[in-house]
């Protein structure tokens, strides 16, 4: 797919795209072929390619404080004690449910809930139902 195509489906500023692209790229998510019929493409099925994966590429962690973060572990600078923390030890529960979600769940998974979603938006117009309703929902 074209960078142009992209950006102008999903609304996003090129620049802001061209970057993501091009780190997904150096990261082997995705390959490019320049000229006519030219574009990205990925390199793995989208089975294949989980959630957490492309995250940890784009943004870093995944976990929200660096003293639970697997692959990117740091020491709070304010910490006393690791051992005793509350706040560390309730981070940890959102970092292993959020990796068992996002560790889990593919591009291909993705795509299928944004198809379920689309689904039922459009027969729920019919039935008076705003876009408001869904949101949130993954049609599970």
């Amino acid at each position: 797919m074209l960078i142009s195509e992209i950006a102008q489906k999903e609304q996003l500023p090129k620049k802001f795209l061209e970057a993501i692209l091009l780190e997904l790229k150096r990261s082997g998510f995705l390959g490019s072929k320049k000229g006519a019929g030219g574009g990205y493409y990925l390199m793995k099925k989208a089975e294949d390619i989980k959630l957490a994966a492309i995250i940890r590429v784009i943004d870093g962690p995944i976990a929200l404080l660096p003293c639970v973060s697997l692959n990117f572990y740091e020491k709070c600078e304010e910490c006393t004690s690791e051992v005793y923390c509350g706040i560390r030890d309730v981070m940890k529960e959102v970092r292993d449910a959020t990796l068992e979600i996002l560790t889990h769940t593919s591009v291909a998974d993705m795509i299928q809930r944004e198809d379920v979603m689309q689904h039922q938006m459009e027969a729920g117009k019919a039935e008076g139902i705003a876009e408001e309703d869904f949101k949130g929902e993954f049609g599970n």
